[in-house]
Formats: structure tokens, C-alpha cells, sequence
């Protein structure tokens, strides 16, 4: 299946998200400027992207995992949310769990986007819910 996301430049130096390799789940996205992350600092870093998804979908901002294991840099609000009808700029919220100063440079690549499709449900109030073999277990209630 393919869909087209259309982007609109809002700084002359945004990069339009791409995907690094065949079959990736996730276009890259890039950061439009500088900033430098201290331990425990989080800050909205800017793409300079606005974008328009198609009808029925949305984004989701997930971290990159190599940002996490060798810097401790991730997105506070993994995966973040675009609804469709969102046509401000692309930011990410980006948070340094690492124990030394991040750089955020211009072109870096700082999250990526996954467009996926969006169920649409009606919502019904009940007296009561079909009873399961989970129950209310949960928070652990496996033993993890």
C-alpha cells in the first residue's frame, strides 16, 4: 500500500523526511536547528516541517534507537501523536537521560515518523463489560 504525505518547508534548511533503507518502518526526521541537551533537559527541537497526511491516518513520532543506546537521548512522549487535521510545524520532544551534553545539529536526524491507519469507533456506555481470563490484572500483575 502506498499513501502520499505531503510536506511543506517552513525553514530553508528542513530536510524532507526519507527513508534510510528499504523496507524501514519509519522516515527519518531532522532537526532544523541547534540546541545543546544537558543531563535531565528536555526541549522541543523543530524539523521545520509542516505536513498534510492523508484522511484516515496518522503520524507517530517515535525515538531512534541509536540516539538511545549510545547518547541516552529519546523522545519524552514516544510515540508522539499527529492527527490528521494538524498543520503547524513537526516538533520533537527530545529528553537527555545520558550523563554528558547532547549537540542537536542542524540535518541531525532526531526521530522518525510512521504514518499508520486510524480506526474510527462509536463510543457506548454499559452497565457492565464481558468478563475475560485477564480480568483486571494488570501493572505487573504478570509477574514482570
Amino acid at each position: 500500500m502506498s499513501l502520499t504525505v505531503t510536506f511543506k518547508r517552513l525553514h530553508p534548511d528542513a530536510l524532507l523526511p526519507a527513508y534510510a533503507h528499504p523496507g524501514d518502518a519509519g522516515l527519518d526526521l531532522s532537526a532544523c536547528e541547534s540546541a545543546v541537551l544537558q543531563p535531565g533537559e528536555r526541549r522541543l527541537v523543530r524539523t521545520g516541517l509542516a505536513l498534510e497526511l492523508p484522511p484516515g491516518t496518522e503520524g507517530q513520532v517515535r525515538p531512534r534507537s541509536g540516539l538511545a543506546l549510545k547518547h541516552g537521548v529519546t523522545l519524552l512522549n514516544a510515540p508522539g501523536t499527529i492527527d490528521e487535521g494538524y498543520r503547524g510545524e513537526l516538533g520533537v520532544i527530545l529528553i537527555n537521560h545520558g550523563h554528558e551534553p547532547f549537540e542537536v545539529r542542524p540535518g541531525m536526524r532526531v526521530a522518525q515518523l510512521v504514518v499508520a491507519p486510524v480506526l474510527r469507533v462509536a463510543v457506548a456506555e454499559a452497565e457492565a463489560v464481558s468478563g475475560s481470563a485477564r480480568g483486571a490484572g494488570g501493572f505487573g500483575s504478570t509477574g514482570a
